[in-house]
Formats: C-alpha cells, sequence, structure tokens
C-alpha cells in the first residue's frame, strides 16, 4: 500500500499535502521515491487541494472514487479523503477512513502516528472520551519528539479527568526527556505545577510554576502560558498566606493581557492581606476601570470602597458603594437590552457579518467583533465570544450556511441541466428525419462493390505484370500517342503512301519511343503496385468505420431516447436528494443558531446574577456604614456622614 501521505506528512492538517507527490516505496524498503501520477481524476483533486479549494477537491475526490476513477492511487486517495475531513472536525468520519487503511497492512508506525494526529485533534475541540480512545489504539513508542507530545497529551487527558495523581507521575517522566520541544516542555511544566498544587505538594508545584512564570516567551502563546502560571502561583501561594511571595508573583502578569484582570485582583487582595489598602487601590482602582462584564471587575467595583473603608475614608467609601449600585443597577438593564438583542439575533447576523468566510472550513473564528451601533453593550460577551466553545460552534454555524449556499447553486444548476437535455432532444428530433432518409447503406454497398472491381483489376494487372494499369494521366497521354502513332504508320504502309524508307525511321523511332515509355512503367510497377494495395486497405478501413459508425447510429436511434430518460431521471433523483437535504440542513443551522443564542443568553443571565450578588453586597456595605456613622453620631446620624 502506497502510504506516502502518512509517512510524509501526517501533522493532518496537511496530511494530505504529501500525496501530491505521488510517492511509492523504493527498492527493499529504502528511501520513497516519486512516482508519477497515474489517474488524471486524482490529478484533479490534488490540484484543487493546492489552490486551497478544499471544499472542491474532497468532493472532487469523491466522485472520483465511487466511479472508481482514482486507481492505482486508491490508498492516497482515501488518505487525502481522510485528511480533509479531519481539517473540516469530521473526526468520527475522519477516524472510520483511517481504521479502514491503516488497519488494512499499514506499517505500526504509521497507524500510531496518524491515531496520535487523530487524538491531538479530537482533543482541541474538547472531545476527551474520543482522544483517549484514539490514543488507545497506538500500540508503540512514536518516534523521537513525537513521543514526547503523545505522553505530554496523555497527561492533559488526565488533568482534564482531574486525575491529578497520575498525571502528575506521567508528567515526572516527561521532565526528563531531552528531546521535546521548547513549547510542548513548557506546557509539561505547567501542568505539572497544577496537578502537584491540588494534589497537595503545594512546595514543588509552586516552583515549578515559578519556573514557567520566568521563562523568556518569544511568542504570544508561551507568553499567555507564562501569565496563566503567574495567576495560579499568585492564588496558590495567597491561599497558602504568603501575600507577599504572591504579589511577587502577580507583578509578572502583563498588564493588557487575557490573565491581567484576575492578577490585577489577586495583587489587590494580597496587598490587603498585607494590611496595606492604599497598595490595594491601585491595582482595584484599574481593574474597576475596566469593562464591567468580567467578574473580576465587578468585584473590583466594591473592592476600591472596601480598601477606602479600611483606610478610614467612609465618606468617599460610601460614595463609591453608591457609585457601584447605580453601575449594577444601569449594567443590569443594559444586560435585559443586549439578552433582548441576541434572542432578535442582533448577535449573530452582525457576527457573521463581521467575520464572514467564502468557503467550507475557511472560517477561522470570531476575529472581529461587530461595531457599537450595530450590538450595543457588546462587552458584556466578550468572555463568551473568546471561549473555545462558542468559537467552535461559531464556525459551525458559517460552515452550515456555506452547506445551504452550495446546496442552492446545485439547485439552480439543475434548471441549467433541465435546459440542456431539452435542447438534446430537440435537436436529436430534428436531425433523425433527415439521418433516416439519408440512404448510408446503399452507398456504403456501392463503395464495397467498387472497391471490390478496383481489387479485382489489382490483382489482374499484378499477375499479368500490367504496368499501363499503373500509368498516371501524362504516361496515359503517351500511350495513347504511341497507339495513335502505330495506327498511322499502318495505314500509310498499307496504301503505299510516302517513301518506305521514311517510313522505316519514323517506325524506328517510335519502337525505341515506346520501349523506353514501358521501360520506365516497369521500373514504377512495385512501387505503384504497392500503393494501391496501400490505397485499397485505406479504403477497406474507412468502410469498415463507416460500416461501424452505421451500426452506431443505428444504435443510437434505439438508445439515445433512453438516455435522454435516464438523464431526465438522474436529474430529477438529484433534485429531490437535494430537496431531502436542504430541509434538515434548514433546521440544523436554525437550531445550531438556536444553541449559540442560548449560550450567550445564559452568558448575559449569569452575569446578572453576578451583578445581584455583588449589588447585593454593595447594598449590604452601605447599611453598615451608615449604621456605623449613626453609632459614632450617638443617634440618627446617617446623614452626618460626610460626601
Amino acid at each position: 500500500m502506497k502510504l506516502c501521505a502518512v509517512v510524509a506528512a501526517l501533522g493532518l492538517a496537511a496530511i494530505a499535502a504529501a500525496p501530491a507527490c505521488a510517492w511509492g516505496a523504493g527498492p527493499a524498503g529504502g528511501a520513497w521515491q516519486p512516482r508519477a501520477l497515474q489517474a488524471p481524476h486524482y490529478g484533479d483533486a490534488l490540484f484543487q487541494f493546492f489552490q486551497d479549494r478544499h471544499f472542491g477537491a474532497l468532493t472532487t475526490l469523491m466522485v472520483s472514487q465511487h466511479f472508481g476513477r482514482v486507481a492505482p492511487h486508491d490508498d492516497e486517495s482515501e488518505l487525502l479523503r481522510g485528511g480533509l475531513l479531519l481539517n473540516y472536525g469530521l473526526h468520527r468520519e475522519a477516524g472510520e477512513v483511517f481504521a479502514q487503511l491503516i488497519g488494512r497492512n499499514a506499517p505500526p508506525a504509521v497507524r500510531d502516528r496518524a491515531w496520535f494526529f487523530v487524538a491531538k485533534m479530537r482533543h482541541q475541540r474538547e472531545l476527551f472520551a474520543e482522544a483517549e480512545d484514539a490514543l488507545a489504539r497506538i500500540g508503540g513508542p512514536l518516534p523521537g519528539a513525537l513521543e514526547g507530545e503523545h505522553q505530554l497529551l496523555r497527561a492533559q487527558l488526565l488533568v482534564a479527568r482531574e486525575n491529578y495523581a497520575a498525571a502528575a507521575a506521567l508528567l515526572e517522566q516527561l521532565q526528563q526527556r531531552q528531546d521535546l520541544p521548547a513549547a510542548a516542555a513548557m506546557v509539561a511544566r505547567f501542568n505539572l505545577g497544577v496537578a502537584l498544587v491540588r494534589l497537595g505538594d503545594a512546595a514543588r508545584g509552586e516552583q515549578l510554576l515559578a519556573q514557567v512564570g520566568q521563562t523568556a516567551s518569544a511568542d504570544e502563546e508561551t507568553r499567555a502560558l507564562r501569565d496563566r502560571a503567574n495567576v495560579a502561583l499568585g492564588f496558590a501561594l495567597l491561599q497558602a498566606g504568603q501575600p507577599r511571595e504572591a504579589r511577587g508573583a502577580l507583578q509578572r502578569v502583563r498588564l493588557h493581557a487575557a490573565s491581567s484582570n484576575k492578577a490585577l485582583l489577586g495583587y489587590g487582595w494580597a496587598a490587603a492581606e498585607l494590611k496595606d489598602p492604599k497598595l490595594a487601590l491601585v491595582p482595584w482602582t484599574e481593574l474597576a476601570a475596566r469593562e464591567i462584564g468580567d467578574a473580576a471587575v465587578l468585584e473590583a467595583r466594591i473592592a476600591v470602597p472596601y480598601a477606602y473603608g479600611e483606610l478610614g475614608a467612609y465618606a468617599t467609601a460610601l460614595r463609591h458603594y453608591e457609585q457601584a449600585v447605580s453601575d449594577f443597577e444601569r449594567e443590569r438593564r443594559a444586560l435585559d437590552e443586549s439578552i433582548a438583542a441576541v434572542r432578535a439575533g442582533a448577535l449573530l447576523d452582525a457576527l457573521l457579518q463581521s467575520n464572514a468566510a467564502a468557503g467550507l472550513g475557511d472560517a477561522t473564528g470570531i476575529a472581529r467583533l461587530p461595531d457599537g451601533a450595530t450590538l450595543p453593550h457588546r462587552g458584556h460577551l466578550l468572555p463568551l465570544l473568546a471561549s473555545h466553545g462558542f468559537q467552535a460552534a461559531f464556525r459551525n454555524l458559517h460552515d452550515l450556511q456555506f452547506l445551504q449556499r452550495n446546496l442552492a447553486h446545485w439547485q439552480s444548476s439543475l434548471s441549467a441541466f433541465d435546459d440542456l437535455l431539452a435542447s438534446r432532444r430537440r435537436a436529436y428530433a430534428e436531425r433523425l428525419p433527415a439521418v433516416q432518409a439519408f440512404p448510408r447503406a446503399e452507398r456504403i454497398a456501392a463503395l464495397r462493390q467498387q472497391r471490390d472491381l478496383l481489387a479485382a483489376e489489382l490483382a489482374r494487372a499484378e499477375a499479368g505484370r500490367d504496368a499501363a494499369a499503373f500509368a498516371n494521366e501524362g504516361e496515359q497521354a503517351l500511350l495513347e500517342r504511341v497507339a495513335r502513332g502505330r495506327e498511322l504508320l499502318a495505314r500509310a504502309a498499307a496504301a503505299g503512301d510516302g517513301n518506305p524508307a521514311d517510313l522505316a525511321d519514323a517506325a524506328e523511332r517510335l519502337r525505341r519511343a515506346a520501349g523506353a515509355l514501358t521501360w520506365q512503367l516497369m521500373q514504377e510497377l512495385p512501387a505503384r503496385s504497392w500503393d494501391a494495395k496501400k490505397a485499397l486497405r485505406d479504403s477497406e478501413q474507412a468502410l469498415a468505420a463507416s460500416g461501424e459508425r452505421e451500426a452506431a447510429l443505428a444504435r443510437a436511434q434505439q438508445t439515445e431516447p433512453a438516455r435522454h430518460e435516464a438523464f431526465a431521471a438522474r436529474i430529477a433523483e438529484l433534485g429531490a436528494r437535494i430537496a431531502a437535504l436542504q430541509a434538515p440542513l434548514a433546521q440544523t443551522e436554525l437550531a445550531q443558531r438556536a444553541l449559540l443564542q442560548e449560550q450567550a443568553v445564559a452568558e448575559l443571565q449569569a452575569q446578572q446574577r453576578r451583578l445581584d450578588i455583588y449589588t447585593a453586597q454593595a447594598r449590604l456595605a452601605i447599611a453598615q456604614i451608615l449604621d456605623r456613622a449613626q453609632l459614632a453620631s450617638g443617634g440618627p446620624g446617617a446623614a452626618e456622614v460626610t460626601r
């Protein structure tokens, strides 16, 4: 089996790139050698693939496979199909393709590598059980650094199942590997640190998180991981009663990163634990000014007046609490507006317009947010829009819309096929009478008779070595002149006209001219005889071809109406299939829209519940400040609090 694509690619985003090379195994299992494509239809699919027209490549390939047009590239084409399916997120279908393909006679190393990348893709889509099933099919260690990534993936799946003990044991072993890529080693160290903290080995876990948090990072992915490590370390140190050390870890988080809100909140609480509310005000004030949709920002809105209260500035604290209550109530009303807009479809319509995608699988998620005029209070949804689940569901909605457009295109194309078939039927009906009226059989019979006469004449001329039979027009004219000359000489001799000596001289010259002409004709006889036989054979072939065309024409008169009917039935069948696909696809799109809208509404309602909790806390704090002021003034002196 030619599994060059598995060996050469199997990164599964590029799993199908290598089949284009059409590699074959070298002698005695040696190096892989390129070989020419032998199936033009397979080459067509590859051409579309390398033009980034992946949907066209997939459909072209599947049609060619259906009609058996890809041999001898059956295995490579199936591998290409599996890679394209996996690229579209159809991991179950792709897994079935790989299971059938590599289960036949693929080398174990190829099989194991294929299942590793299937598991990796499933893990990225948070399909943990399916990823574990794929990993269970791997029979041995993977080659090189890939084995380290394999074990890291196993550990990540254990962490997802909260099996921290097994994950820690596996990650401990990974720390000893020297071939693990730097980014993967950083992820392994981070996961091990988290697992150890969860298992109660805080000292070692915090040490590993500190290493990750202080690692120099060259790209955004590793910088984000470093921020997460510092946040995890900071909160672990806070829980361990080490606020000073926690503050040092949280200081390393970038101010405008995804983890900065949690870091600012934690830094403030670390300062509060150190009895330094003035220092706590610095990060909390910065955080309180940010978008209110984040829970950390909500907490900062009431943490700021708490710090003022700790400083004894009760009037300022009261003012901030009241401002927080006012902001929370206004925010709750804004959330009601956002929920109404989401349920009306404004969110998805705006997102689809701002993040258009041309083809199936082209959507990369939510890269651009709609403007504020289109979707008011869009900041409420930032945490949801950034989540992997919502982004994946949004890509699915994009793909469903593409499939709807594709089916609509083919539905309209079927009417064009109907027009083409009608035109072909008219042309057939118009030409049939003329075809039937033409005496083809009689013409062919007459030509065959003429050919037979010529064959008989050729045979006679060859048998008698009649060179004159092959004379051309000029030579025929000369032969006729010789004959006329002889006739004239004979009449002159018979009549006694002229001088006998002159007649004898003329006869001699005529004899010599006739001899020269005869000698020339005899010299040309073999070549002219061969040319004549060749022309006769060509005429026989032409007559045979004419007979075949006549038979084909006769058959067409009988079969063409049936073909027209078959085409009409095929068009009707495809129209019915498209219509049958459109209805469930439309329902699925509506269900996907409803799912996304419910996710958004659930997130907004969760924010409302958080707002209610923080509003209640702020009102309680206001009451406590007023009570404290009343007690301090010795009577009903709530109004005495300076504002």
